[in-house]
């Protein structure tokens, strides 16, 4: 973004800002070069995204200029969007994240969305969100249903402060309750939940793609978002297995386990519930792409 110089150089208005950012980013491989740059236009000016729109021909300080020139800088470099302006929307609010904290996808909105349509009906849910990161399913859940009470677990301690952060900030933290450790183990070091009945529904975003993918992600993704969200072992079922294994054991007769997988996962997963022997109503539901993106399982009835 180099300085014009001359009493007749083009402003740097909004929209000028705008159109050579995107093409700036799309040569250095952003993959939605445009709405990188109004997001981190909107954050160094201090505004909403829809605000750049009335203000097209509005010429930008110093000041501005200055702070876009940096982020600009740092996202073509690779940097996450969601680490240089500190926060990612998931389910119409806004969740801080951090370098170390996985971003939150689009696509698990559907996992929120499956939770949701399993617990209508239920007086009182109980919900238990393994590998919780930022917290925004367990945390979208609890807003949406004023009545539940869920439970979230997070293996790395940094991450799970993060998603307990976002509790409090969207008003929802004296209802979830945040427990630090790995998978279901966290739970059995919980004395206050020796005698309390199962949850009704175990939701999940794990770690799910292979070893072998992980250099080959985009680069945001691969040098930055931590491994330890991403990496699901030789098969990318290494979290899967254990998450199938256990749950029957934490919900009752007719609970649901709801999981996200890859897309090319759906039938290896389907074939791993239903060699367990203890799930029925097995199906994997499609995200808004049309992609297979949520494994669906409900525990035997008995």
């Amino acid at each position: 973004m180099s300085q014009d110089a001359g009493p007749q150089a083009e402003a740097w208005t909004v929209r000028r800002i705008l159109e050579w950012t995107t093409g700036y980013l799309k040569e250095h491989g952003s993959a939605s070069p445009r709405l990188d740059a109004e997001v981190l236009l909107a954050h160094a000016r201090g505004c909403s995204r829809i605000q750049l729109y009335t203000a097209f021909d509005e010429v930008l300080t110093d000041a501005v200029r200055g702070k876009m020139r940096e982020l600009v800088k740092r996202r073509a470099g690779a940097e996450p969007v969601a680490y240089l302006v500190g926060y990612r929307e998931f389910f119409s609010s806004r969740f801080r994240v951090t370098p170390g904290v996985f971003i939150p996808r689009p696509e698990t909105e559907t996992l929120v969305i499956q939770a949701l349509d399993r617990l209508k009906g239920i007086a009182s849910p109980k919900v238990l969100d393994l590998c919780t990161g930022s917290g925004c399913v367990a945390i979208s859940i609890a807003r949406s249903l004023a009545a539940a009470h869920v439970t979230a677990v997070e293996l790395d301690l940094a991450t799970l402060e993060i998603a307990r952060q976002n509790a409090i900030d969207l008003g929802v933290s004296d209802r979830i309750e945040f427990l630090q450790g790995d998978l279901f183990a966290a739970l059995a070091s919980d004395k206050a939940r020796v005698g309390l009945q199962p949850f009704d529904v175990i939701v999940s975003n794990p770690p799910y793609i292979t070893s072998a993918e992980i250099p080959t992600l985009q680069r945001d993704v691969s040098q930055h978002e931590p491994h330890l969200a991403l990496d699901g072992g030789p098969e990318g079922l290494d979290i899967i297995r254990p998450l199938i294994k256990q749950s029957p054991d934490h919900l009752p007769p007719g609970g649901w386990l709801l999981f996200e997988i890859s897309n090319d996962q759906g039938e290896a997963v389907r074939r791993l519930l239903e060699a367990d022997g203890r799930y029925t109503s097995i199906t994997i539901v499609a995200d808004s792409a049309g992609l297979p993106r949520v494994a669906c399982g409900r525990v035997v009835q008995t």
